[in-house]
């Protein structure tokens, strides 16, 4: 099931860590304190893909010459991503009805630049439909084949050029429902949508190149209907809005520095794929923007809806793009490092402050400065919706919550993923370990900080499991797909990194990591960049000691 996304677990009972955020499950093995969250991992019988082929358009020339390739090759993710271009930015215009006949309306303007000469290629883009195609203004041929958008512009590319293609498309984005790594993607709220897209979901919202690979700028421009908060990754043009004042509207509309609140209100949370019934819980009117001044990040539109834009200004991974539409309370301000700090909390998700979870994202984030380096984005925080899903991800700048809420541990783990994992994103999905493993020692360490285990009994207590084969049989290098979010990834990654931080010592230890972050900052990388990084600033060979904790069976000796 889905991992950080992961199985809840009560403790003392074999943990299964999913998705790149951090799996609840994963506190019994630790230590720390376990989650039960009712109905977390719902399956869903939902199927997508293969669509019928839309008829291309009248007039069209048949497709010749070369073609971008349909998949980036990895196998654990098949199909997905796209060869042939590399995106430099994502501009998208969102409607937004939660529970409406067509939950999404959008278009999608690409900016990418050609690395071949095409005469085609293809976008990843599953269970919507698409109603018009446009390479550089000229209406392009299009089929849907599967989970690709297949897209044969007026005239070739040739290799080198930069261009736009703008998709217009529209239904209703259904949750990834994978037997192996589960159910992920759009998630139905009681009052809204949760989207959370590890591995591979970013193509079930808006088409894309959906593979870590290919990162972009994003920009968002959402449109939701009264009452209704959108908010997305980076930061927003103005001050965030919750529509018309009154009954139902959250408590945003808050400026930088300014602080939204937590509404009283009930539990009252739906399963995911249920429209909300009944009145909405009693929430604070609303603060119009005009009267904090400055440009408002959104504009008035039909029957009240709200238009609100953000902005991501540094490249990022599609999974980690997410949208988040409902009633939140919102507070903007400052760590007090000086990095700009925005969080959301929906009010009904009981034991949540807004401003306890805003305080702790904001020291954590300034403790990963100083250990790790300069923040590597715009602005730092995240969201606690009322998503019934047992998990977080680490989506760029604002990672996401469900119901169970944010223990600080867990924020922990997310935020360290903004070094780790969304500046310096895997440039294949078996190296995930750099990702999880990374996240998941930083995690042992803010636990030791803040009064709770030490890093060593945390690393005790997983190196003493030595008859577990999930820990020691599995290669924590190349896990395979089945376990790309097992024990291995997350557990013996992190016993690796202490063993490494044992071998050289704290201050090489943390001079590569800084080095690492520094290096290969808002890019891709590899567990042999890795290596090669750890040996040059250790000043050690360390090829048998990574061939031991990474690619063999069997427990090494620590």
């Amino acid at each position: 099931m889905p991992g950080s996304l992961g199985t809840v677990h009560t403790a003392g009972s074999t943990p299964r860590h999913h998705r790149g955020a951090r799996s609840l499950a994963h506190r019994g093995v630790a230590g720390l304190t376990a989650f039960a969250v009712a109905g977390a991992l719902t399956a869903c019988q939902v199927t997508i893909g293969d669509r019928s082929a839309e008829p291309p358009l009248p007039g069209s020339p048949p497709p010749n010459g070369p073609s971008g390739q349909d998949s980036v090759g990895d196998a654990y993710v098949p199909g997905n991503g796209n060869g042939g271009y590399d995106v430099q930015h994502y501009s998208l215009k969102l409607a937004i009805t939660p529970g409406g006949r067509q939950e999404l309306e959008g278009t999608a303007d690409i900016t990418a630049a050609a690395t071949a000469r095409l005469s085609r290629f293809n976008l990843d883009l599953t269970g919507l439909d698409v109603s018009d195609v446009r390479v550089d203004g000229a209406a392009a041929q299009r089929r849907h084949e599967g989970d690709e958008l297949v897209v044969t512009p007026a005239k070739p590319l040739e290799k080198g050029t930069r261009f736009t293609v703008s998709v217009r498309y529209a239904g209703t984005p259904r949750p990834v429902a994978d037997p192996i790594l589960g159910r992920y993607g759009w998630i139905r709220t009681s009052d809204g949508v949760f989207v959370a897209c590890q591995p591979s979901g970013a193509h079930t919202w808006f088409p894309s190149n959906d593979h870590p690979s290919d990162k972009a700028t994003f920009d968002f421009q959402i449109t939701v209907p009264p009452g209704l908060t959108a908010i997305a990754n980076g930061e927003p043009s103005g001050p965030v809005t919750g529509g018309e004042g009154g009954a139902g509207a959250p408590g945003g509309d808050v400026p930088p520095g300014g602080d939204g609140g937590v509404p009283p209100g009930g539990p009252g949370q739906g399963p995911p794929e249920i429209p909300p019934t009944g009145a909405p819980p009693s929430m604070p009117e609303v603060v119009p923007a005009a009267a904090h001044g400055g440009t408002a990040a959104h504009a008035r539109g039909k029957a009240g809806r709200t238009t609100t834009v953000w902005r991501v200004k540094q490249p990022m991974a599609t999974y980690l793009a997410t949208v988040n539409v409902g009633r939140f309370a919102v507070k903007t301000g400052k760590t007090p490092g000086g990095i700009t700090n925005i969080t959301a909390v929906d009010p009904t998700v009981n034991g949540t402050s807004l401003e306890a979870f805003h305080a702790k994202n904001a020291e954590i984030t300034d403790e990963w400065v100083r250990l790790f380096g300069p923040y590597p984005f715009s602005s730092t925080g995240g969201l606690v919706d009322n998503a019934s899903v047992g998990f977080a991800l680490e989506t760029q700048t604002r990672p996401v919550y469900g119901s169970f809420g944010a223990e600080q541990s867990i924020i922990a783990h997310e935020l360290a993923h903004m070094w780790f994992g969304d500046s310096v994103s895997v440039t294949r999905w078996q190296d995930i370990w750099l990702n999880e493993g990374f996240a998941t020692y930083a995690e042992w360490m803010w636990d030791e900080k803040s009064g709770g285990q030490s890093v060593k009994d945390h690393v005790d207590s997983v190196y003493q499991d030595s008859s577990n084969r999930e820990l020691w049989d599995v290669p924590t290098g190349n896990p395979g797909r089945s376990q790309m979010f097992g024990r291995t990834v997350y557990d013996r990654g992190a016993v690796t990194l202490h063993a490494l931080r044992t071998r050289v010592g704290d201050d090489k230890f943390f001079a590569i990591l800084r080095t690492w972050v520094k290096e290969k900052r808002h890019s891709n990388a590899t567990t042999p960049e890795f290596i090669a990084v750890a040996e040059r600033v250790s000043g050690q060979q360390l090829d048998g000691f990574f061939r031991a904790w990474l690619y063999e069976r069997g427990r090494p000796k620590l």
